[in-house]
């Protein structure tokens, strides 16, 4: 399958790199340092179930030499989709699947404006991720990757993408609904980036401190009231469930949010806990501790603040 992957990020690189591996015809496209890094050294991944490798990575920054691709992964942060989404125009024929594998709630419609509605499906990946250097790509935690039509059920489409998936080695699962998981999904990562940032601590320390982990289940609460509201049919005691999983969950993980803070990039805070405030006074549902997490983090949206002498 040809396959293209607009961003080698923790999430792009590793599914990307995990598909070339298998024997895929993958090229990603990058700029700058990652561009240059990628094509002398190749992209490595590590990872929990697979080991680490390293590829001989296909790469560009003109989407335009790749021409028309089978399987689009678009792997940008949320605040780059705009633009990102002009650029990657020349990959999408009527044949292509486009999987919008991004944090945040709206991506399928804002990519929507720029290909139309009809080759994205939905996707909620299930890795935890992150770049340890240009080129490097290390995974913490992986579950099952899920995707569907984003009018419900499954297709022919949908089964060949999960064919790919399942024959690189990378769990996924077909859902008749993937428009609620995208939902779920999003209550557990505002948690997860929120509070992971803010504290900038990894999970397994924000389980250990009472006062944290009381914070972190109430983000969950918060962000599920504002998707009921929303008219969202999140599944009984969503934040009580998320919150059991992450206490079982790898001690050491830390949402891809505070690893931009740490490295003085900008946040996808907009599309996270911002979003889930300006939800909540849309329908009138209290966000406060959303609130606070918004409120303190963004001063460092842009990247780190240029403080006063």
């Amino acid at each position: 399958m040809r396959v293209a992957v607009m961003g080698i990020g923790g999430t792009g690189g590793y599914y990307g790199g995990l598909l070339a591996r298998a024997g895929e015809d993958v090229t990603f496209i990058a700029r700058n340092l990652l561009l240059e890094t990628v094509r002398a050294h190749g992209l490595t991944v590590k990872t929990t179930h697979a080991g680490e490798f390293n590829i001989a990575a296909k790469v560009t920054d003109d989407p335009s030499e790749i021409g028309p691709v089978e399987l689009l992964l678009f792997c940008v942060k949320t605040y780059d989709t705009d633009a990102a989404a002009e650029l990657v125009k020349p990959l999408v024929c009527p044949d292509t699947v486009v999987m919008p594998i991004q944090n945040g709630i709206d991506n399928a419609e804002r990519l929507a404006g720029f290909l139309g509605l009809e080759p994205i499906i939905g996707v909620m990946p299930g890795v935890s991720s992150h770049v340890e250097a240009p080129g490097v790509i290390r995974q913490v935690a992986v579950r099952n990757l899920l995707l569907g039509e984003l009018a419900g059920g499954n297709s022919p489409r949908t089964e060949r993408v999960l064919k790919t998936f399942e024959w690189a080695g990378i769990g996924a699962e077909l859902r008749s609904d993937i428009s609620t998981d995208l939902w779920e999904k999003f209550v557990a990562i505002c948690a997860f980036a929120g509070v992971t940032t803010l504290t900038r601590l990894p999970m397994g320390a924000i389980q250990a401190c009472p006062e944290a982990k009381g914070l972190y289940h109430g983000i969950l609460k918060e962000a599920e009231s504002v998707g009921r509201a929303h008219g969202v049919a999140l599944s009984e005691r969503l934040a009580d469930r998320v919150l059991a999983f992450t206490t079982r969950a790898n001690p050491s993980m830390r949402a891809s949010m505070f690893y931009d803070l740490a490295a003085g990039k900008r946040l996808e805070l907009e599309s996270l806990n911002g979003t889930v405030v300006r939800l909540g006074q849309e329908h009138g549902i209290p966000t406060p501790l959303n609130f606070a997490v918004y409120a303190a983090l963004k001063p460092y949206a842009n990247g780190a603040p240029v403080l006063p002498d």
